[in-house]
Formats: C-alpha cells, sequence, structure tokens
C-alpha cells in the first residue's frame, strides 16, 4: 500500500483531501499545525478529523516569530464582507506558509517512505494566497526532484493537489460523496461556538454549500 502525508488543517478543502487520498487507497498520515494561529478550534477540530477518518496523525507546534498576518496578530483586524478580489492579497496571507507547511511534509516522507504529499490547496473560489496557485505547486515539485534524496534517486515525492481547479459547491459535492464528516470541519478564521460568517474563508463556505444545495452541518454548532 503506497503511503502518503496530508496537510490536516480542519477545514472543508483539507478534510475533502484527506477523504480523497483514503478513497485512492493510500495508507495516510496526516500533519497538524500548530503555528500560533489565532485560535486552537481548527486544531482540535483537525484532531478529530483524523481520528474519524482512522488516520495517523501528528500536531506539529512550530514558531513564525516574524508574524506578519491577520491570523498571527490579534492588533491587526480580520476582514470582513465579500471574499477579497483575486488582484489584492489579503492580511489573511501568512507569509511563505505553505513554503514552510510543504517542506516539513516532505522531510516527513523521506523518513515515512511516502511517495505522494496531498494538500488541500484551491485556486478558483479561495482568497487569494499566492502559494495556493498552480503556479507555486509546479516550481515547488521542481524543488523537491532537485533537492531531496528521494527526487534524485528517481523516487519523486509528488506534490498533489487535486482540489485546486475545483470550484467550492464542487469541493462541496465531492466532500458530500467521499463522506467526509462535514460537522467536524471548521473553516472560520476565528475560533469561537459558532463560524462569524462574514470573514472571507466563511463567505466562501456559505457559497459553495449554497451552490451545491447542500445544508452545511457545521453552521448548527
Amino acid at each position: 500500500m503506497s503511503k502518503a502525508i496530508v496537510l490536516l488543517s480542519g477545514g472543508l478543502d483539507s478534510a475533502t483531501t484527506l477523504y480523497y487520498a483514503r478513497k485512492r487507497g493510500f495508507k495516510v498520515f496526516c500533519l497538524i499545525f500548530d503555528y500560533g494561529q489565532r485560535h486552537k478550534k481548527e486544531i482540535a477540530q483537525a484532531v478529530r478529523i483524523a481520528e474519524a477518518s482512522h488516520s495517523g496523525y501528528s500536531v506539529l507546534n512550530i514558531c513564525l516569530p516574524q508574524k506578519g498576518s491577520a491570523l498571527l496578530e490579534k492588533r491587526l483586524v480580520l476582514p470582513k464582507g465579500k471574499a477579497s478580489p483575486l488582484n489584492k492579497i489579503p492580511s489573511t496571507y501568512v507569509p511563505s506558509r505553505n513554503i514552510v507547511f510543504l517542506s516539513l511534509a516532505a522531510s516527513y516522507a523521506e523518513v515515512l517512505n511516502a511517495d505522494t504529499v496531498f494538500i488541500g490547496a484551491n485556486a478558483i473560489d479561495y482568497s487569494g494566497y499566492p502559494d495556493c496557485r498552480p503556479e507555486f505547486m509546479n516550481a515547488f515539485q521542481k524543488a523537491l526532484d532537485a533537492g531531496t534524496k528521494a527526487g534524485v534517486e528517481g523516487k519523486r515525492i509528488k506534490i498533489a493537489a487535486p482540489l485546486i481547479n475545483k470550484t467550492k459547491s464542487q469541493i462541496v459535492e465531492m466532500a458530500s460523496k467521499l463522506k467526509v464528516p462535514l460537522h467536524l470541519t471548521w473553516s472560520c478564521y476565528r475560533g469561537g461556538k459558532r463560524p462569524c460568517g462574514v470573514c472571507d474563508s466563511c463567505v466562501l463556505r456559505e457559497k459553495g454549500f449554497q451552490e451545491a444545495g447542500i445544508i452545511d452541518p457545521a453552521i448548527g454548532k
């Protein structure tokens, strides 16, 4: 059985990616990052999702001392309203986050002899983060091919982003078919008992469920 590392944030996209990887027959190991984000809710939900899927997981505590994001600094105001225009990178962008996460995932992959790293990045209904785009994924793949023992020896570690060209409604439909425990997923940038409904992530999630014609079970939290 092939092994895979899945980056699991606790949100809709990463949970769907996890269940997609399992459906494809991979033995999955999830990496969950505690990187100083505003709240721990998404971390707790990611753990619950990993356990619900019977996947191995590890919570990695990493320090991003440079901050520079509304997701890391409570003094910065989280944007409200409609999702940000794609020509403007929002204040919720965490500098080089996916470069850091994918690098650590690739390191785990080499040690565990996993041949694929799955990431739930999306470049259609998204906030405009540059490290979620196909151009970045392609460039990072080349870096792994050239800069890892696995890549040099012809046992490349593949970066898989199965949701990257899907709309949010397509992702919701895919999650429903894969029987993802949607009630466990948390997409809101704020913590609390219920999603705020006004941050970029909540707006995009609501749009996806509405267009898919599916009720979001997480709203009842």
